[in-house]
């Protein structure tokens, strides 16, 4: 019989308890495998450390079982490819595709051009949308700019819309038949201006667009801080005949910093994976030769999803060291509740307002107008009924047309309203979209909830780091990973809506468990203390109490993953065929050359996600811009 371990005398023990009632050890578990089933006892009785493990474990596995299989792939031969012409066997294990890619006189045109450029768009789109984003943030929320309530909320229509809104409406306005061998847009059309290549093509319209499409992260994250900063540092910098030049660069910028270093990150990592952007603008980047080089040369290929990868989790390392060394500012007085407004003058207030509405006007309004205006041009380019007034010059066949007929440029395809393969496609973007939003918010509010209970944990670092890698990783990487690691002999899930919704989740968590982890930071623990106090269940307690109180929070972390997965195509682009959901139908139709089609499913697409995103605002007030200078 062994002796307590916290007295002097040997007690009474029973099964290593100390019986003893008059020893201050009485009701503590002496034996230390007693003591060490209590902590484990006590460990799972609290229901955060069983979500943390749970989802460590399965998002783990998620996110490096995909990474284990695509380093696999760029040494594995495929037969009927060039690395098995290369290494002279039709199976086994070679590293000639990391020689040929790095090596060969194709070097430059397969791997360090597309590089090249994808750093170039990635630094040019974070530069665009930190200075027009940062900018109208400033605007909307340090002056007396006029019609703010508009402009904040129309801003971030670009961001709503699908990547290659603005790049398709690029095109209707600016390309050209004697420059880069399209129809007219409608600048060539109306008025015979034809741009020159590098604005149709190339870099710079790739960089535009992105940064347009991006900007309204700037102005949420930027916007955010701006509006909470503690004037009193700029007052006593004021007081103390600072100069506002000064001003600006010593306390301003250095408290925005943190929001201009977070939008780089993101604008950074999404930007290298934008595969609409440069395919529709002819630019080469490392996901459009991603494409161009997967059929015959698959091992190459995979090696490009593999520095894309690199990138992800350099980005992600980045994060965490800018979230360590990032400084806090401590006025001495007491917090100003009013923010000094710069003054733009009488007239200022309402010129800057008026730009400001018309630059807004061609970025979120105009795409509507054109896509729609497509659908209804007997050819595309064909404008001839503005300069001639005549509106018979306008055509519904692309809508109404109830036969197969092939003389009129349709196909064989049906009208719009009638087209079996847009309608099958749509009803199955829905359902792809419902169940990725249903799981990736049920999993990221639950992740929040444990990280921000246990926010000291390294488990719990680790597992809300690993939660965000994949929001890091370009979009075609992530795709290529999974399209490996479910498309092989011994499972194979290619083209399928459960290969879409897995792939889908595991991008989309990040959305979800960030929104709901700074939720959850703001909830005191007394209040949930209080109900386990009256013994109420772990599930009353989320349903009742937790969730009300963030219900803004957390269905915005269910509806940013809806809305992204209803436009999503470089993600999808892998995993299924053309006509399967819309974003791979418009590509279809893009190649087929019905563009009336096309526009057909970006209007459709649009009208969808703003359809959603209002009646959302309507029900719960929740909206991206609330806070900043929407209200």
């Amino acid at each position: 019989m062994r002796g307590c371990r916290t007295c002097v005398r040997r007690p009474r023990v029973t099964y290593g308890i100390c019986r003893n009632k008059r020893h201050p050890c009485f009701r503590k578990g002496a034996d230390i495998s007693v003591n060490g089933y209590n902590r484990v006892k006590t460990y799972f009785s609290k229901p955060q450390n069983i979500i943390l493990l749970l989802f460590g474990i399965v998002l783990t596995f998620s996110t490096v079982a995909p990474i284990v299989a695509i380093v696999k792939d760029t040494i594995t031969i495929h037969p009927g490819t060039i690395d098995a012409h290369l290494a002279g066997k039709a199976s086994g294990y070679t590293l000639v595709n990391y020689v040929d890619l790095f090596t060969s006189r194709l070097a430059k045109t397969n791997l360090w051009k597309p590089l090249w450029n994808t750093i170039l768009l990635a630094v040019f789109t974070c530069t665009i949308s930190i200075i027009y984003g940062g900018t109208f943030a400033f605007l909307v929320t340090r002056t007396n700019l006029k019609f703010k309530k508009y402009l904040s909320s129309i801003f971030i229509f670009p961001y709503i819309m699908p990547q290659w809104t603005l790049a398709v409406v690029w095109q209707n306005v600016f390309n050209s038949n004697a420059v880069v061998g399209t129809s007219n847009g409608l600048l060539a059309s109306l008025v015979g201006i034809c741009m020159p290549k590098w604005w149709c093509q190339g870099l710079f319209p790739s960089s535009v667009v992105l940064g347009l499409h991006y900007a309204p992260f700037a102005y949420i994250l930027i916007g955010g801080i701006f509006r909470n900063m503690d004037a009193n540092l700029e007052e006593a910098a004021t007081i103390l005949d600072t100069p506002k030049l000064k001003t600006m660069f010593r306390i301003t910028l250095p408290m925005v910093k943190p929001a201009i270093l977070s939008t780089i990150l993101l604008v950074f990592g999404s930007s290298m994976g934008s595969y609409p952007v440069p395919h529709y603008l002819g630019l080469t980047t490392l996901s459009t030769k991603y494409i161009s080089l997967n059929s015959k040369y698959t091992g190459e290929a995979s090696i490009l999803a593999i520095i894309m990868m690199i990138f992800g989790v350099a980005i992600l390392t980045m994060n965490q060291v800018s979230l360590k060394s990032r400084k806090n500012y401590t006025t001495v007085t007491g917090k100003s509740g009013q923010l000094s407004k710069m003054n733009l003058g009488k007239v200022g207030k309402y010129a800057i307002g008026i730009v400001m509405i018309v630059l807004t006007f061609f970025t979120s309004i105009f795409p509507i107008f054109s896509f729609a205006l497509e659908t209804f041009l007997p050819n595309p380019g064909d404008y001839s009924f503005l300069y001639t007034g005549d509106l018979s010059n306008l055509t519904t066949k692309w809508w109404i047309t109830k036969e197969n007929i092939t003389e009129n440029g349709m196909y064989g395809q049906h009208g719009i309203l009638y087209n079996n393969t847009i309608w099958h496609a749509f009803a199955g973007t829905l359902l792809v979209a419902v169940c990725c939003a249903l799981l990736a918010g049920t999993i990221g509010t639950l992740i929040g909830y444990a990280v921000a209970k246990n926010r000291r944990s390294r488990w719990a670092s680790y597992v809300n780091g690993v939660a965000f890698l994949p929001y890091l990783m370009p979009s075609i990487a992530v795709g290529a990973a999974f399209f490996i690691l479910f498309s092989n002999e011994h499972i194979n899930l290619f083209n399928t809506y459960t290969l879409l919704i897995i792939a889908g989740t595991i991008k989309y968590i990040p959305f979800a468990s960030r929104s709901a982890l700074n939720s959850m930071l703001q909830i005191s623990n007394e209040i949930e203390e209080a109900a386990i106090i009256q013994d109420i269940p772990w599930t009353k307690r989320m349903f009742r109490i937790i969730i009300p109180i963030q219900k803004s929070a957390i269905i915005s972390g269910y509806m940013l993953p809806f809305m992204t997965c209803l436009r999503e195509l470089s993600l999808f682009l892998l995993l299924c065929t053309q006509g399967f959901i819309l974003s791979t139908t418009l590509d279809y139709f893009d190649e087929m050359g019905l563009y009336a089609f096309s526009s057909a499913i970006n209007l459709i697409l649009i009208v969808t996600i703003l359809i959603f995103n209002t009646l959302v605002n309507k029900l719960t007030g929740a909206s991206l811009d609330d806070g900043i200078g929407g209200n």
